[in-house]
């Protein structure tokens, strides 16, 4: 059976929560995120803002030099996570296969639906209409036989939009599409594959296997598959959270190496309590840098899963030493923890290793 895959991905959530919430937020170019003599970063913007190029990620520095009549709002994750559970309630009315990406964005499977409709299209119309009808907010949906294509196809037509990809519509889609509307294409990447020819997502089909191994790594192969439109992964209800940890953008530069090792402690202990709430044992702790001029590194070590925080702490800060800290002014910092396992789960087979 052809699965029917939703791609459902709210748009512009946090400005779009911000002016559902105020009026007279309502068709300005709006960002929400921190303040530009701070060093705030955007973390979300408006289509309003998005004509002048501001986008999440940038600078609020840059975000206002594109758009001087941008408003600026603090975030507010209390309304965002309080109209995410209302949306993602309405998922979970449709189908039990409901796999949340973030706040904002999930894939289900409505191949069987509690709707009893047969067709995709029908059950994404129903899911922007309530999401609407309920939140006062938009959302947009792809509809595909499977995840990779059901997201690109959410993305089509935005703000509150609907693609319907058919399954006799894949390869005439297909053909339509850049290189880098593969997953693990971003720039750099898309730059070395169009350098060799490789424009459009089909041509990765023909490519010398060296030769797309050499740009895209173990990839290639994966790759492929995604160039045939052929992607089998299920929609798996209940991800399990695969890290956690925080990270923080400072007023001004760090420059002395003591309070740089103070602050990366006191993110490794927030990780361990996490772990310890969730009665879970970490084998990977990652920190991550980012100096004065943007240039940003990881470090990450593995050894026997533990929450000991002084031993996680101590290998967090020992990372430090992989990097330039203390010579480079450092405008953020990272900690967090991944590869996870139960108390109880043995694990005598695992060997440490360091990954720069």
């Amino acid at each position: 059976m052809t699965r029917r895959i939703l791609h459902i991905d709210m748009d512009a959530f946090y400005a779009s929560v911000e002016q559902r919430d105020n009026a007279a937020l309502r068709g300005r170019p709006l960002a929400v995120g921190g303040q530009p003599d701070r060093r705030g970063v955007v973390a979300a913007a408006s289509y309003e803002a998005r004509a002048f190029g501001v986008h999440s990620a940038m600078s609020m520095a840059k975000a206002v030099r594109l758009c001087p009549s941008l408003v600026i709002v603090p975030p507010d994750f209390s309304r965002y996570k309080a109209a995410s559970q209302a949306v993602f309630a309405i998922f979970r009315e449709v189908t039990p296969l409901v796999e949340p990406l973030s706040l904002d964005e999930a894939y289900l499977d409505v191949t069987e639906n509690a709707w009893g409709e047969v067709f995709g299209t029908a059950v994404a119309k129903r899911v922007k209409e309530r999401i609407k009808a309920d939140t006062g907010l938009t959302a947009s949906a792809g509809v595909a036989p499977n995840k990779f294509l059901a997201k690109i196809a959410s993305g089509w037509k935005k703000p509150d939009g609907l693609t319907v990809i058919s399954p006799d519509r894949v390869e005439p889609f297909l053909q339509r599409l850049p290189v880098d509307a593969l997953w693990g294409v971003g720039p750099v990447t898309a730059k070395k594959l169009r350098a060799n020819g490789i424009d459009r997502l089909v041509d990765v089909r023909a490519a010398d296997v060296e030769l797309l191994r050499g740009a895209v790594g173990s990839l290639a192969d994966w790759l492929r598959q995604l160039a045939h439109g052929i992607d089998d992964r299920p929609v798996v209800a209940n991800r399990e959270a695969k890290s956690s940890g925080s990270e923080n953008t400072y007023p001004e530069d760090l420059t002395d190496i003591e309070t740089i090792r103070r602050e990366i402690a006191e993110m490794a202990a927030h990780a361990i309590g996490w772990l310890a709430r969730k009665q879970l044992l970490a084998r990977t702790v990652t920190i991550k840098v980012r100096y004065d001029d943007f240039t940003t590194v990881t470090r990450s070590h593995t050894a026997l899963p533990t929450r000991d925080e002084a031993e996680l702490s101590s290998r967090a800060v020992r990372l430090l030493d992989k990097t330039d800290a203390g010579q480079r002014p450092v405008r953020l910092l990272g900690v967090s923890v991944h590869n996870f396992c139960g108390e109880h789960e043995d694990d005598p087979d695992l060997l440490p290793f360091e990954r720069a």
